[in-house]
């Protein structure tokens, strides 16, 4: 059986990043690094789930196919191995069934790798290659399974110790590297999220010029994952939001089956995930193709707030900054509009200070995007001078860092709250990267102005939309 036609596959680019952690390890001494990819999981008696590979092994082999191995070492000398792939083996009966598998030989060749081995060889390769290995470098505790086989293969070694073979002194974890390596996204990486993030604003606007009063949640979501599929997407990146109502108050909520209604907001938070690469959107329209008042009202506080952060988003500003425009456009909104009560705060500074906005916005204004939709890597400094809180620093923003930038409001029905506004929930994102004087949005070819989207949605179905 051949491998796929098309492929993803830049041998270039991973044997880069192989090569850049093997330069870091041999500087921090050397030693031998382990980078499992995930296991299958079982869904229900002979089905398992779909699988998807880890992010971290992925980043460094572009290899997809489970029960797969990376082993860096760092100790080889000059002519021995440094990346060892472990894979299983081919199997035609297996191929009749599952297709393609590469098998280390296709593996090897096609991924640009020093060796590979079938996987059932990690028992008797690693107590090899652990010997006499200053430090090894694992995930560990991630999982429970390969701790047990480490422990296995580190028996195995101390055995030898008549011999003159010792295991590794050190254990260190590797994804610290991993993780600061992750945040800054390379050429290769920011093209296919380009395009993932081409394939999200799609289905967005598929969404909202299907949109009919009388529909149901899931019905929407089927337009995005169609959307998605047929663009080349292998799968969302998440699970699809599409709440109406007052659902949209539920910041995780899960598509469900109440139907669109007359007066409805519509908030989806849906995106793509293309080959290995997250994007992630959310847009919130009317039912009717109309903002009410009150609706448009606070879509534009959204909006506004979402701008600040933007322009907040830029080389040389923590993590935080854009976080803190936010906030201060929408606890300056909810006080204009009454939501905050004015006899209780006499300024903004006092309903920041408080923390009164967050029982109308409760998280935070962004997250790292990359492989993962909430992407690997600390937001705060490791080292530095500490807040008051006893907090590190916020991490610095640097070009070709990516995040989001997500304001919401979400109001539920309360008695100190004014009942023009009463189940609306909002929120507005687009994933940024960040360049040398700011930051370029990604995901903007779905409409954001309020009356961008009404017009959108006017010339889908102008018999419908009240003038």
């Amino acid at each position: 059986m051949n491998p796929p036609t098309e492929s993803p596959i830049a041998v270039s680019v991973y044997h880069a990043r192989r090569e850049r952690v093997l330069a870091a390890l041999r500087a921090a001494g050397g030693g031998l690094a382990i980078v499992p990819t995930a296991p299958e999981v079982s869904r229900n008696r002979d089905a398992d789930y779909p699988y998807r590979h880890d992010s971290y092994f992925y980043y460094l082999t572009g290899f997809t196919e489970p029960q797969a191995t990376l082993v860096l070492d760092a100790s080889a000398q000059d002519g021995q191995p440094a990346a060892l792939l472990f894979c299983r083996p081919k199997n035609a009966e297996r191929e009749t069934w599952e297709g393609f598998h590469y098998g280390p030989d296709a593996a090897r060749e096609a991924f640009g790798f020093d060796a590979a081995f079938p996987v059932d060889a990690l028992d008797a390769e690693m107590p090899r290659l652990l010997a006499d290995a200053r430090t090894l470098h694992y995930g560990f505790g991630h999982s429970a399974e390969l701790d047990g086989q480490v422990r296995r293969w580190l028996d195995a070694v101390r055995a030898q110790g008549r011999s003159g073979v010792a295991p590794p002194a050190t254990l260190a974890d590797l994804t610290p590297l991993l993780d600061d390596m992750r945040l800054f996204k390379d050429e290769h990486e920011l093209g296919v999220m380009r395009r993932a993030a081409r394939i999200s604003a799609e289905a967005h606007l598929r969404a909202m010029r299907a949109c009919r009063l009388g529909m149901r949640e899931y019905e929407l979501e089927a337009e995005l994952l169609y959307t998605f599929r047929r663009h080349g997407a292998q799968a969302p990146a998440y699970g699809s939001i599409v709440a109406a109502g007052a659902n949209a108050c539920v910041l995780h909520y899960p598509a469900g089956n109440a139907r669109l209604r007359e007066g409805d907001l519509i908030l989806i938070d849906a995106a793509c995930e293309l080959d290995g690469y997250a994007a992630d959107i959310t847009r919130t329209f009317p039912a009717n193709g109309r903002y009410s008042p009150a609706q448009r009202e606070l879509y534009d506080i959204v909006l506004a707030a979402q701008q600040a952060a933007v322009e907040a988003t830029r080389p040389g500003v923590s993590f935080e900054a854009p976080h803190d425009a936010a906030v201060r456009v929408l606890a300056q909104g909810l006080l204009d509009t009454g939501i905050i009560a004015r006899e209780r705060f006499s300024s903004v500074d006092d309903v920041i200070a408080e923390r009164a906005y967050s029982r109308f916005y409760m998280h935070r204004t962004g997250h790292w995007l990359g492989m993962d939709v909430h992407d690997c890597g600390d937001y705060r400094e490791r080292q530095g001078e500490r807040d008051g809180n006893g907090a590190l620093p916020w991490r610095v923003l640097h070009p070709a860092m990516t995040l989001t930038i997500e304001p919401g409001l979400y109001v539920r029905a309360a008695e100190d709250v004014p009942e023009r506004y009463w189940d609306i929930g909002i929120r507005i994102e687009d994933d940024a990267i960040v360049t040398a004087t700011g930051c370029e949005l990604i995901t903007r070819d779905v409409p954001v102005e309020a009356d961008a989207i009404e017009a959108l949605m006017r010339e889908a179905r102008p018999d419908a939309v009240p003038v």
